[in-house]
């Protein structure tokens, strides 16, 4: 076997174990030895707290308070806290005052940001259920009694909910890695718990809500994992939806990958028990899902490489008619409208991927944490 095949052959191999390998051990031992949780019960009389953390217009919060009202849980037993960001926020409490008596609005934490929000209106909940949600998406009637009866199970400290996205036609990158992420936390908490769950869509006990740091990049990854490390389990549940009907391309996709994968390694310094496995049950599941993904760009140069000088190798033993035969194949693919488009979409879509997750690891290496910490989407 020759150098540039056993490279191309390896990193292969790496990319798909990190990729498919993790996903599909975690799928086959949920199912030799299930964790299962028992079978979750709605109860109407628990009181829930929507925490909306937001700097949107208020409009946009408008239109979202009367989405989460409309829900099956007793009108009485809810409440929506809107923690306006205390930075660069596009609406005023006053604003929102007279919206319904079952709202309450105020200013997020000095100095701004996300988690400042969060803790804010999590001061202010008075639900034994805090339900965490964004102003962008749109919950089911059913979303805040599901996240409810999930958490009936009391080793459970969170449950995600699912989050839908797109609303119709062809299916993006973006679609495929989150049907892949959502079954891949549905099998991990089956096994234990999930490794992190959905900011816009998820539930916690209050009693257990964690201060987040001022600055926490990922308050959906930082409130699970204070969870699990003090004793608790994380779950999922496909029942509690979230809707998000925004089209995001590579380049919106390219800086929320950014963010999140800059958050990843910023944990490092929040948790420093999450890389213990004495500490922490499911540290393995967070190298695995979290971490080894970073390593994803190495192994495509490498991988891309390789392919280039076997490709190299290959043209200069290939006769006339072959490399035409190659040129004359290459350009019917291309030639063709929709197949172009296509490809070319892909390929943006995959470097612009690669490099949100080179400049992650840049920002971890040089402690850059400022990047894109306030509250949204």
């Amino acid at each position: 076997m020759t150098l540039p095949v056993f490279l191309s052959l390896a990193s292969l191999a790496a990319i798909a174990a990190i990729w498919f390998g993790y996903p599909l051990l975690v799928w086959v031992a949920a199912r030799l030895v299930p964790a299962k949780p028992s079978a979750g019960k709605f109860s109407n009389h628990r009181t829930v707290s929507v925490v909306l953390a937001t700097r949107d217009d208020a409009d946009i919060i408008r239109t979202r308070i009367a989405n989460l009202l409309a829900t099956e849980h007793p009108a009485h037993n809810i409440q929506i806290v809107v923690a306006l960001d205390a930075e660069g926020a596009h609406c005023t409490v006053q604003e929102l005052d007279t919206v319904d008596a079952r709202v309450v609005a105020l200013v997020g934490d000095a100095p701004g940001g996300k988690a400042s929000a969060l803790n804010a209106g999590v001061r202010s909940a008075t639900g034994e259920i805090l339900v965490l949600a964004d102003a962008q998406q749109r919950f089911d009637a059913r979303t805040i009694p599901e996240l409810v009866a999930a958490l009936s199970d009391e080793r459970f400290g969170a449950v995600s909910g699912a989050l839908e996205l797109g609303s119709s036609g062809r299916r993006s990158p973006v679609d495929l890695y989150w049907s892949m992420e959502k079954w891949l936390r549905h099998n991990e908490a089956r096994l234990h718990s999930s490794v992190g769950v959905t900011g816009a869509v998820y539930a916690t006990r209050r009693a257990l809500w964690p201060v987040v740091p001022d600055g926490t990049l990922l308050d959906d990854v930082y409130v699970p994992m204070s969870l699990v490390l003090k004793g608790h389990r994380v779950g999922f549940t496909y029942a509690a939806r979230a809707f998000d009907i925004r089209v995001f391309d590579s380049t919106n996709e390219g800086v929320r990958k950014t963010r999140t994968l800059t958050g990843v390694l910023q944990l490092r310094e929040l948790l420093p028990g999450l890389l213990s496995i004495r500490r922490n049950p499911i540290c393995l599941q967070f190298v695995a899902h979290k971490l080894l993904r970073l390593l994803t760009p190495i192994f495509a140069t490498i991988f891309g490489g390789s392919m280039l000088w076997l490709s190299a190798e290959w043209l200069l033993r290939a006769t006339l008619t072959e490399r035409l035969v190659l040129v004359g194949a290459a350009l019917a693919v291309l030639i063709v409208p929709g197949t172009r488009r296509r490809i070319l979409a892909l390929v943006r879509w995959m470097v612009s991927l690669q490099v949100a997750t080179i400049r992650a690891v840049l920002n971890g290496l040089t402690g850059r944490w400022s990047v894109w910490n306030k509250t949204g989407t």
